[in-house]
């Protein structure tokens, strides 16, 4: 319960505050756009949403961790989304960004979004993705032949 309840504040501290606050603040006073934008808009919430809170969900389940850094998983996660991209949460948390965009018709959270997508990968590439080629070894390293980075990849074998 405790991990639970970690990554619930993590959630609303973090994602919470650049996938909705910021948005919204860049977003100003503009009002949200109707019909077909709508209709995206809220498909790349809820999109995002549920891709957020189940790799959480795995993070805390089965890795026995937080999506906080200071308070990662034990185990190398590859369950769940994790068997599609390597970063899904980073991926949930674009897709609300983009939502946003759509949602106030806004093109300068288009480019938040490519901002967000500029430091989200130097972060991986220079500081997780060492840290768990560290931690798990030649397990991580069969996990990042088989699964993206970003997209997923066509099959070709199982992940374990």
């Amino acid at each position: 319960m405790k991990l639970f309840l970690k990554t619930a504040l993590f959630t609303v501290v973090m994602p919470g505050t650049f996938a909705v606050l910021l948005p919204i603040l860049i977003a100003g006073d503009q009002t949200a756009a109707g019909g077909a934008a709508l209709g995206l808009a809220l498909s790349l919430f809820a999109f995002g949403i549920v891709l957020y809170l189940r790799s959480a969900w795995d993070f805390a389940a089965f890795g026995s961790g937080t999506p906080a850094p200071i308070d990662a998983p034990k185990r190398l996660v590859t369950r769940g989304f994790y068997r599609y991209t390597r970063n899904p949460m980073y991926v949930a948390s674009l897709t609300v960004v983009v939502g946003w965009a759509a949602f106030f018709g806004a093109f300068i959270l288009v480019a938040y979004a490519a901002l967000l997508f500029v430091f989200f990968s130097l972060f991986i590439r220079l500081y997780e993705e060492p840290r768990l080629e560290r931690e798990f070894g030649s397990d991580y390293a069969a996990y990042i032949s088989q699964v993206g980075r970003w997209l997923p990849r066509r099959p070709h074998g199982k992940v374990t």
